[in-house]
């Protein structure tokens, strides 16, 4: 098959390959469709220990298509199946699952390899983690079920209630989705960016109550003041970059007992500084949230099938699979939210 391989950073290759033979409990799956993500812009940018952990390495893990064959003793799909794949699933019996914590499981192994023609699904991720597409539903849009289903698990645990102000910094796909799951839980949204293609899709796609060109203003904290409630500061604020100096941003815009979500991961080893007088006194809340599971992947597969959310308006462009190179340089560039790739 032709696929596009991982050798390092900013070292990636269009070319054939074999196709793994299955396991007992794997699939093959035909991929219809595989989207891009700011995850794996980083990864062509600098490499990743958890995602890539040998070299040559598949790349890219959001992608919907077809079973082509099925291992021994697969009974949820059959060949023929339309399909989403997560890109990962908990093991079920390590100290984090036992607590339900199945976003921490210890045995969380993510899948890489949709850049591709075909790509082999590991057996716990066909068991827990594959569904079989509503009839009515495009390839394109499944596709979107992964990254979504991130939002889904940080919208929730946040408890975003109707009328609370929120606010998103960093309007990237998740600050997007961020802010659209916000919308149908009644909030008060604004959002703050820089790009120009994310801020109008911030209007056209979240819907956001506010959005605010941060290249016009030198102080957005006072602008998320002045839209909360009496200017004390929002209810919730979300990051969604992953810079240190903006998590502190964040912080600085929540009123007293609300609450910072810093869902945008910093690169290992960075440091913040908080008032702590501010936290204390303040009864502020500090939270972050990683990954999903397969309770929140589910639920991201309802909402786009719903219509709730359409997805289908961050995609920059269709592209073929040999234009995987070409994508991460335009996102790098600041020209693209997400890409399709057609193999």
């Amino acid at each position: 098959m032709k696929a596009v391989l991982f050798y390092g950073p900013q070292n990636i290759k269009y070319e054939e390959t074999s196709i793994k033979p299955l396991s007992e409990g794997e699939i093959l799956v035909k991929v219809e469709v595989a989207l891009t993500c700011g995850t794996d812009v980083k990864t062509y940018r600098r490499g990743h220990p958890v995602l890539i952990k040998s070299v040559p390495s598949g790349f890219g893990h959001e992608f919907s298509g077809i079973v082509a064959k099925t291992g021994k003793g697969v009974e949820n799909v059959k060949v023929g199946d339309r399909v989403v794949a997560a890109n990962s699933a908990p093991c079920g019996e390590c100290f984090y699952c036992k607590k339900e914590e199945y976003n921490l499981c210890e045995n969380l192994d993510l899948l890489n390899g949709a850049y591709a023609e075909y790509i082999v699904v590991p057996e716990r991720i066909v068991k827990k983690n594959t569904l079989i597409l509503p009839d009515n539903l495009s390839f394109e849009k499944a596709a979107f079920c992964e990254p979504l289903a991130n939002v889904v698990h940080g919208i929730e645990r946040t408890n975003i209630e109707a009328g609370q102000s929120v606010g998103i910094i960093g309007i990237g796909p998740i600050g997007l989705m961020f802010a659209r799951l916000a919308k149908l839980k009644g909030a008060r949204v604004i959002v703050a960016g820089r790009n120009p293609i994310k801020l109008r899709l911030a209007e056209e796609f979240a819907e956001a109550d506010e959005v605010v060109d941060l290249k016009k203003y030198s102080n957005p904290e006072k602008i998320f003041r002045e839209f909360s409630d009496e200017k004390k500061g929002l209810d919730v604020v979300v990051e969604c970059v992953g810079l240190p100096e903006i998590w502190e941003l964040a912080f600085s815009c929540v009123r007293k007992g609300g609450t910072v979500h810093f869902f945008g991961g910093c690169k290992s080893g960075s440091t913040v500084s908080f008032d702590t007088t501010k936290i204390h006194y303040g009864d502020v809340k500090l939270m972050s949230v990683f990954h999903h599971t397969p309770k929140y992947f589910r639920q991201a597969l309802d909402l786009i099938a719903s219509g709730k959310v359409c997805v289908e308006k961050l995609i920059t462009d269709t592209l073929p699979l040999e234009k995987v190179e070409y994508a991460m340089e335009q996102h790098i560039a600041g020209n693209a939210i997400k890409f399709l790739i057609k193999p």
